[in-house]
């Protein structure tokens, strides 16, 4: 089978369109939908099926993909394997992470290329379920996601513990007297839940792992959040706060980010304690690439390790 025709196949199933997937993979759409007839003829049975748009794959497809997605995988692990030397590998590193942890990705991210200039990170902010879909389709390499929703025995996920997730209310600090600038951000004093659930909040979407977990806090204190705002997005949550007379619950990895924007008031969330466990996920059936091993020796590093507590977990 052609690797190329593999390529095209796997874009399409990924991206559900044949347009979005021919541009993803740098040609015309023509030149993709006759490379996958091709592939149908080499196979001897239809593989997609199709309609006005793309309908999906036929069960013989499914196979195909299946074992298209081994094949790239084992091609990738030789490519990097000859483009390595013994302590530098060389390759890209498909990163997908839960969008509260993006923060502590990102620097993840920037200190492992730092240590090993020929990796490339890809990283993608995407729902758990997502993550958990892509590391199984092999899309992705690596995650970074809530242990909480993965059973080691069951899954077929490898975990990587990293860091306890806590959760700070968030305001903006009030202006002293006739002062034009902002205040400098600080930690405040404890709040419970109950308190902050009165707060106009700005919470994540309900489809994100955190807000499940941020609303099952407001439940064990007896109360219920009726957010005025919800976005999708970790970074609207800090705009929301800067921008209008909103709170927000976030966790420490984004506290640790803002702790040197003016104006910002954190105060840990109590009564209940909430600490969510989060780590890296990897699927235990298939061999790492060499990035892939050096990223995941880095997680273990004693200088990331050091790292990490400064940007995540208990802040004061």
């Amino acid at each position: 089978m052609n690797l190329t025709s593999l390529r095209y196949l796997v874009a399409l199933h990924d991206h559900r369109h044949f347009e979005r997937a021919a541009r993803a993979c740098h040609i015309t759409q023509p030149a993709l939908s006759n490379a996958l007839r091709s592939l149908e003829r080499e196979m001897g049975t239809p593989i997609v099926r199709r309609g006005r748009t793309y309908s999906g794959l036929t069960p013989e497809g499914e196979q195909v993909l299946a074992s298209a997605r081994r094949m790239l995988h084992e091609h990738q692990m030789l490519q990097q394997s000859l483009a390595s030397q013994a302590d530098q590998p060389v390759g890209r590193l498909r990163l997908g992470v839960v969008p509260s942890a993006v923060p502590v990705a990102t620097r993840f991210c920037a200190l492992l290329q730092a240590r090993h200039p020929g990796v490339s990170p890809v990283l993608l902010s995407l729902p758990s379920g997502e993550i958990e879909a892509g590391l199984k389709a092999m899309s992705l390499d690596l995650g970074l996601g809530f242990l909480e929703r993965v059973n080691p025995r069951t899954s077929g996920f490898q975990v990587l513990a990293q860091y306890q997730e806590h959760h700070y209310l968030v305001t903006r600090a009030l202006r002293a007297g006739r002062a034009k600038a902002p205040a400098a951000s600080r930690m405040g004093e404890p709040v419970p839940w109950s308190e902050a659930a009165q707060q106009p909040l700005c919470l994540l979407t309900p489809d994100m792992h955190n807000r499940s977990v941020v609303d099952a806090a407001f439940a064990r204190a007896g109360a219920v959040a009726r957010p005025v705002m919800e976005t999708n997005s970790v970074f609207a949550l800090a705009l929301a706060v800067r921008s209008g007379p909103l709170s927000s619950v976030m966790p420490g990895a984004l506290v640790a980010s803002l702790r040197d924007q003016p104006g910002l008031v954190f105060r840990p969330l109590t009564r209940p304690d909430v600490q969510t466990p989060v780590g890296f996920l990897t699927r235990r059936d298939v061999a790492p690439t060499r990035v892939l091993a050096a990223a995941l020796a880095w997680a273990q590093d004693a200088t990331w390790r050091a790292e990490l507590a400064t940007l995540s977990g208990t802040l004061s």
